[in-house]
């Protein structure tokens, strides 16, 4: 919602594209079978597209609006999310807007009670998470699809049936000019929390809502706070009221207020009680002055809503579609950035005929897997902040009452930030046969390590597999170049990236001082499998040549 007198794109800061509508082959008649269809060209539809298209795959996206979505929404990106987006070729533009940033502050009775910091170091590229409204993540998004030859956006197109048989799935589209109907061989779902995909399959999602409820603000505001994640509980101001704040680009901050258990939502949101209420934290929570300009406001309600299966025949659900989340913690668009990158690559090594479809099958109980694991620790941030019975309420105020004056409370107020999901569990992942004592375990994502000035273990990374392998100067075993070679020659994506100690052969990683084989727990001969989204698929303290083969058949969906 905007002010009185102001259009739905009528921003103090961000000038909304206009996207036209191109008519399409298939309104003149003719036949077009897409390999891959999109539905819904939000941050998550569109990371998918370009995941497909950095591993060569077509896909054609489809939204009924004509511009990005309004208002900031999720704004906090992780650090791997960013790496997610590093491979896709379009982080800088987040680097260079968004802001980072690493710690945030509690507060009781307007006393602090609790700052964390976020887990960072001179190994990694980006900070643990920055701060960006979801226009500009959008817009980023889309201009690097707009410039990519394997993605088609088809705006103002909305689609109003799906039906699927055994050879793939069709859809009813309509548009400005006329309907019809688009056939393809799959379909990813990304078309939000009222999916329209998941409607016209009968499907349903399942879990829990939560009673509080939360106006979200975003005002222009000059100041000079650093970037930091507040929350403010029983403040003098808004004693009964939970509160947010989190700065933004461009002096606009996002104020995020909880509304009593009696008041009335429609009321709420009327714009001369957003301003009396906006207003009052402005200047006796936040101490800022009257000189605020409102931008937005919208109405949240938490919920851990889940579908019972991520993938049905050849519809697979990402981001919203298929969970929600609640915002503590920002997890929500994190969480879709990497549905996205996992149900990417696994299409395109289907679609490339370098995997069978069963792959597919492992979609599901990795990312339902994540989400499970989302829900378990924001359904706890989630209950702290907005408590559902007297009896959590009690409790949590307890805790923040001991935490004014004893430090071991303080933890309590921990926010628990998005971490990445480790795929531990996976039929794709190989459980550890030696004893390793640092590294990411099968399942984690890569780490990073920093090489040297503006150089880090990530950048390079190619598209496909990677086995990464330690040895003291760069040298291979010929039988295990000869499996490698043989895998290559099958037209498997898998590359091999070394690293060395000491400088040998040209394209060697250095690690001079050993830091990376300690951070590793790696040994000359030692090796990690890299899945294509940077997860671990195995890992030995000595590769032997036979068991490359048959770990990188179990992570492709092997028996």
């Amino acid at each position: 919602m905007r002010p009185a007198g102001r259009a739905e794109t009528d921003s103090l800061y961000f000038d909304y594209p206009h996207f036209p509508f191109v008519r399409p082959a298939e309104l003149d008649g003719r036949g077009v079978r897409h390999r891959v269809a999109i539905v819904g060209a939000g941050p998550v539809g569109v990371t998918a597209a370009l995941e497909l298209a950095r591993h060569g795959i077509e896909s054609v996206v489809l939204d009924d609006k004509a511009t990005v979505n309004d208002g900031s929404r999720a704004i906090c990106v992780s650090r791997h999310s960013l790496e997610i987006l590093q491979q896709l070729g379009v982080e800088a533009p987040f680097v260079e807007k968004g802001l980072g940033w690493t710690r945030g502050r509690t507060y009781f009775h307007d006393r602090e009670i609790f700052r964390f910091e976020m887990p960072h170091s001179e190994q990694e590229r980006f900070p643990p998470m920055i701060n960006l409204q979801q226009q500009y993540i959008e817009r980023f998004l889309i201009d690097k699809a707009a410039a990519s030859e394997h993605v088609e956006l088809r705006w103002q197109s909305a689609v109003t049936g799906v039906r699927q048989d055994a050879s793939g799935v069709t859809l009813d589209v309509a548009t400005p000019e006329g309907d019809y109907r688009l056939a393809c061989d799959y379909l990813l779902a990304a078309d939000g929390a009222r999916s329209v995909v998941r409607k016209a399959l009968g499907l349903a999602l399942y879990g829990e809502a939560y009673e509080g409820r939360y106006v979200i603000a975003d005002i222009r505001l000059r100041s000079d706070f650093p970037t930091e994640r507040r929350a403010f509980f029983h403040s003098r101001a808004l004693p009964d009221t939970t509160i947010l704040v989190h700065r933004q680009p461009d002096d606009i901050w996002r104020i995020d207020y909880q509304l009593g258990p009696d008041e009335d939502p429609e009321a709420a949101v009327e714009e001369n009680n957003i301003r009396d209420r906006v207003g009052l934290i402005v200047r006796e929570v936040l101490g800022e002055g009257d000189a605020w300009e409102l931008e937005w406001w919208s109405l949240y309600k938490a919920h851990t809503l889940a579908l019972a299966d991520y993938r049905h025949g050849r519809v697979l659900f990402i981001g919203d579609s298929a969970h929600l989340v609640p915002i503590f913690g920002v997890r929500g668009l994190n969480n879709g950035f990497a549905d996205a990158a996992n149900a990417g690559w696994k299409l395109a090594w289907v679609l490339k005929g370098l995997a069978p479809e069963r792959l597919l099958d492992s979609y599901s109980p990795e990312r339902r897997g994540a989400t499970l694991d989302v829900f378990a620790n924001a359904g706890k941030s989630t209950r702290f902040m907005t408590p559902p019975t007297r009896g959590y309420r009690l409790m949590r105020d307890a805790a923040l009452t001991l935490a004014l004056t004893n430090d071991y409370a303080s933890g309590f107020a921990n926010p628990r930030q998005v971490t990445p999901y480790t795929y531990a569990g996976s039929p794709l992942t190989l459980a550890d046969a030696d004893d390793f004592i640092a590294g990411p375990i099968p399942g984690a994502p890569l780490s990073n390590h920093c090489l040297g000035v503006g150089d880090y273990l990530l950048d390079h990374l190619g598209t496909g597999f990677i086995l990464l392998h330690f040895s003291a100067d760069g040298r291979v075993d010929v039988e295990l170049a000869d499996r490698l070679a043989a895998l290559q020659s099958q037209g498997q994506s898998i590359d091999l990236l070394r690293v060395a100690r000491e400088p040998s052969a040209e394209g060697v990683l250095i690690d001079r001082d050993g830091s990376l084989f300690a951070a590793y727990g790696a040994e000359p001969g030692s090796a990690y499998l890299v899945r294509p989204d940077r997860h671990v698929a195995a890992r030995w303290k000595r590769l032997a040549p036979t068991d490359l083969e048959a770990a990188l058949a179990t992570t492709l969906g092997g028996k």
